[in-house]
């Protein structure tokens, strides 16, 4: 049903700004560029999914939406994108699981850079029934290729995390619902938290909830932070820390055989980590 997270949205003030700092920090240029509608994009694909940058662009309901967005909660993460093989059936039983999906759409985008056409089918799941995260889901007809990443920059992103005040109803929607696989759900006293973590299109769909704080059961989900793959975690320091960035020193992950280290600034009000796999 659904494949994998096709992206991110991230809502910032202006694009060339924004895609900017991305392409500082994740050392990649975008791979698709585009304006319409009052918004416009810079799109950073990954290998297993991608980050889409977007920002008010001219006048219009789009781009005064956006301005609003950014007014009240300043540059951040706002919407996800799921992709799925099937969008009619996928359609089909979202409906009958209480997702409350909109009607099938068709979009279309332009690149700007050398005028090609990605086309592809979405619809968007009630905001209310997604605990508060605006979730769409997308049948792409193609996708931009990726190109292979220099040294020390980014090749994938290993999870993204969602912070919710309600754990078993994420277990419900993100698991039973959506169908994402449930690979643990784990309580770490030591770090006073819950976690949960799904798998879906060759990433980690991380959901906590940490314990010991006052939480309104019925409160939104919200999108919290992502964590970066690079094959070589020393050369993505030195690459970030000669652009004067606000990083920390490599420290050993919790996850067995990981190192990490944690962006400070830069990176548009996103908690971002970068981390690398010890090879088994």
């Amino acid at each position: 049903m659904i494949d994998a997270l096709d992206h991110i949205v991230l809502v910032c003030p202006e694009i060339e700004a924004g895609a900017a700092v991305y392409s500082s920090l994740l050392g990649r240029e975008p791979s698709w560029r585009a304006k319409a509608d009052g918004a416009a994009t810079a799109l950073f694909s990954v290998q297993n999914t991608a980050l889409e940058l977007m920002a008010p662009d001219g006048t219009g309901p789009v781009a005064d939406r956006l301005r609003e967005i950014i007014a009240e909660r300043g540059p951040g993460l706002t919407s996800l994108a799921f992709r799925t093989g099937d969008i009619a059936e996928t359609h089909h039983k979202l409906a009958r699981r209480g997702l409350i999906p909109g009607d099938i759409t068709d979009g279309e985008s332009t690149n700007l850079g050398d005028s090609s056409v990605r086309r592809w089918k979405r619809f968007r799941c009630s905001d209310e029934a997604m605990a508060g995260i605006k979730t769409f889901i997308l049948q792409p007809e193609s996708a931009p290729k990726v190109a292979g990443p220099a040294s020390g920059a980014v090749q994938s992103l290993d999870h993204i995390v969602i912070n919710t005040p309600n754990p078993d109803r994420a277990l419900g929607l993100y698991g039973a619902k959506l169908g994402l696989d449930l690979r643990l759900d784990r309580t770490a006293e030591q770090w006073k938290t819950r976690f949960l973590f799904f798998r879906t299109g060759g990433l980690t769909f991380e959901v906590i909830h940490r314990l010991g704080e006052a939480h309104d059961p019925a409160g939104p989900d919200t999108i919290w932070g992502l964590t970066w793959a690079v094959d070589d975690l020393a050369a993505a320091h030195a690459r970030l820390s000669e652009t004067g960035l606000d990083i920390s020193d490599i420290r050993t992950g919790r996850k067995p055989g990981t190192s990490v280290f944690t962006v400070r600034n830069g990176t548009l009000g996103v908690p971002t980590l970068f981390i690398s796999h010890s090879p088994r």
